[in-house]
Order: C-alpha cells, then sequence, then structure tokens
C-alpha cells in the first residue's frame, strides 16, 4: 500500500516540510539532554562541581536538589530547540499556543519534573546509602511503586495543572459511549472532554488513571470537528484498551523489566562513579550524577524496546475498534484525517519507526480497515 493512495502531493509535502525538521530538532534535544547529564556526571565545571559537594554535606536532601537540579537543567539547555520546536508548530497550524503561555506551561512541567526527581533523587539515595552493594533489588520495587503512584495521581494532581476536565455532558454523545461500553462489556470509568484545543488543532484520545481515577479523555476539537462515527471509533479504541485492561498490563510490564533495568543501571553507575558507588562506604549526592546517567541510558534503551509491544497493543485496540463499531470506512476516513491534522508521517522511516514508534503506522492502521472493509463486504 502506497500513501498516494489516500494522500495527494500536496499532502504528503505539507507533512514532510513540518515533520523532517521537526524530527532532527526532536532527536537533537534527546542528545543535547543526554550529553548535558553526562557532563554533570563525568565532566562537572568547576562551579557545578564544587555546588555538588556542598550537597553532598547533607546526603538525602542533597541528593534532592541535586536530582532537581538536573532535571532544571536539562530542561534549561533543551529550551532553544524547545522553542523552535513550537514555533514551527504555531507557523503550521498546529499549536494554538502563542509565545508566553506556551513557556508558562514549560515552567510547570519543569517544576512538576523537579518534584518528581527531588522525591526519586532522595529516595534513591536513601536506597543506596542502606543498601550499598545491592541497591538494585529494592530500587526495582521503587520503580513499580512510582509507576503506579505516578499513574493513580497524574489524572487528578497533575493534568489539571495544564488543562481543564469536564465529565462528557449528558446527550447523544454521551448515549452513544455508554451503549458502546455496554456492547464491549466494560466499565469505562468516567468520560472527560478535555479543552485541548487552547493549546493545539491536533486530535488525540487516551486512557488514563489507576482504579478509581480511571477514565477516558476525549479533545474537545475531536467531539466537536469530527463526525459521530468518526469520534465512535476512536471511543471504541480507547474502549479496547480499558477492556484489555491495557493500564494495569502496562504496569505488569515494568514490574517484569524493572529488576533487569535497575540491575543494569547500578553496574553502570558503578563504572562512572568507581570511588563512590563501590559499596565500600556509604555514597553522597555527589554520587547521584552517575546514577541519573545511567538511568536515562537503560530507560532511553528500556523505551525502545517496550515500544515493540506497544505497537502491538494499539494493534490489537485497532481490531477490537473495527469490530466492535462495524464501521470500518469512518476507521479509515479517521485515520486519513488524523495524519492530516496532526501532520503525520503516514509512512515513517523504518529505523525511527522500530525505535520509536509507540503505534502501527497511518499506513497499516490504513490497512487494518481495508482488510475489514473486504471481509464486510464478503458477508
Amino acid at each position: 500500500m502506497k500513501a498516494t493512495a489516500y494522500f495527494s502531493a500536496a499532502e504528503l509535502e505539507r507533512a514532510a516540510d513540518f515533520r523532517d525538521l521537526q524530527r532532527i530538532l526532536g532527536l537533537a534535544g534527546t542528545v543535547l539532554a543526554g550529553a548535558t547529564v553526562a557532563v554533570i556526571a563525568l565532566r562537572p565545571p568547576r562551579p557545578l562541581r564544587r555546588a555538588i559537594a556542598a550537597a553532598a554535606r547533607r546526603p538525602l536532601l542533597g541528593a534532592a536538589a541535586v536530582a532537581a537540579g538536573i532535571a532544571v537543567t536539562v530542561a534549561v539547555v533543551e529550551l532553544p530547540l524547545s522553542v523552535w520546536r513550537h514555533e514551527r508548530a504555531v507557523d503550521f497550524g498546529l499549536s494554538t499556543q502563542s509565545l508566553g503561555p506556551w513557556l508558562g506551561d514549560v515552567a510547570k512541567a519543569t517544576a512538576v519534573s523537579a518534584v518528581y526527581a527531588a522525591i526519586g533523587g532522595l529516595l534513591v539515595m536513601a536506597l543506596i546509602r542502606r543498601f550499598p552493594r545491592n541497591w538494585w533489588a529494592p530500587g526495582a520495587a521503587l520503580v513499580v511503586g512510582a509507576a503506579a503512584v505516578t499513574l493513580y495521581l497524574q489524572p487528578i494532581v497533575v493534568d489539571p495543572l495544564f488543562n481543564r476536565f469536564d465529565p462528557l455532558p449528558g446527550g447523544e454523545l454521551r448515549a452513544d459511549v455508554m451503549r458502546l461500553a455496554d456492547r464491549a462489556g466494560v466499565d469505562v470509568g468516567e468520560v472527560y472532554r478535555v479543552d485541548a484545543s487552547r493549546r493545539t488543532s491536533a486530535i488525540n484520545a487516551y486512557v488514563g488513571g489507576l482504579g478509581h481515577t480511571k477514565r477516558v479523555v476525549l479533545y474537545d476539537n475531536l467531539i466537536d470537528d469530527y463526525p459521530r462515527g468518526e469520534v465512535l471509533s476512536v471511543v471504541a479504541h480507547e474502549l479496547g484498551h480499558v477492556k484489555h485492561h491495557d493500564v494495569p498490563y502496562g504496569l505488569l510490564w515494568v514490574a517484569l523489566v524493572a529488576p533487569a533495568a535497575t540491575f543494569l543501571v547500578q553496574r553502570l553507575a558503578q563504572r562512572f562513579a568507581p570511588e563512590a558507588l563501590d559499596g565500600a562506604a556509604k555514597p553522597g549526592a555527589d554520587a547521584l550524577p552517575a546514577v541519573v546517567l545511567s538511568f536515562a541510558l537503560v530507560a532511553f534503551a528500556f523505551a525502545c524496546a517496550s515500544n515493540v509491544l506497544s505497537r502491538q497493543v494499539e494493534a490489537r485496540a485497532d481490531a477490537f475498534a473495527l469490530e466492535l463499531t462495524d464501521d470500518p470506512r469512518s476507521f479509515i476516513e479517521l485515520e486519513r484525517s488524523l495524519a492530516l491534522r496532526n501532520l503525520g508521517d503516514p509512512d515513517p522511516p523504518r529505523l525511527l519507526h522500530v525505535l520509536f514508534g509507540t503505534h502501527p503506522t497511518t499506513l497499516e492502521r490504513i490497512g487494518y480497515g481495508v482488510t475489514a472493509t473486504e471481509a464486510s463486504d464478503r458477508r
């Protein structure tokens, strides 16, 4: 299947004009962030080295301060590239947010990251000092616990800092959603409408939360701008995630890989800072940058590997949506429209998709719809 079968040459050219440079800027930001953490861990400038040494006098609070400082430093270093990407998104009509409010959101996101980092740094240092030779084992439990707490709290503590979430009001759409949920045999939790259009013209929907905070969230511009059949196709996809318990199983996946990941983090950190992390003495906050660098490298590698599973999970949700709605033509038009609206690449470079793709490509998803259409026509 070729992209030209569903997209005009002008549409493909516009998406390429936007995405090609955005990819380069995104990859450059990732490399720059990694290089920044590496410099802090391995070759810190003298003023920074003195500041870290001062923080090391109070091991736990110092570790919290160092971790938060790294998070803020990385955000500041990445900011010029982030501004460039944002301004290009504005130029192409993808972002509806002016620079000032966008910078305000960046500041809030950085503050949230700094809080997370400070708590994580403090807890990690406590584990390293308590279990200097085998801190990877309780570290794995910490990773799983942190993931569960974050999943639970994110929808009710962090997300409202950036957007307004309102329960989907009573009416035809809510009735249709509830009927789909009944047919799917799932407890959908609550369905929310989020004011995403104040930031972007892109459309999306997602399942979030854990336990009592479980919810399906629909972008307001999806609800307002798209035909009912396409909206219900999106809803059915998200119901597929609920039906198959994809969020809890994602947490289970974290639990399965966490021991190997934290073991690698400990081994790498010991290579980066052998004097501080040899297990013979209790380290101070000056050892934390090596741990952060090791965690970043391992997390990146495991994220790329996990994307293989993510693509399979998303493909299963697509199949569920096609079966539940029995409307493959709306599904196909939705996928085409998503790519146009979000300036996506219908057929991205193979290597980039293997490493970073969390969903099947647009052409693959259209192919699912074509197959379902052929099966429906035969019936």
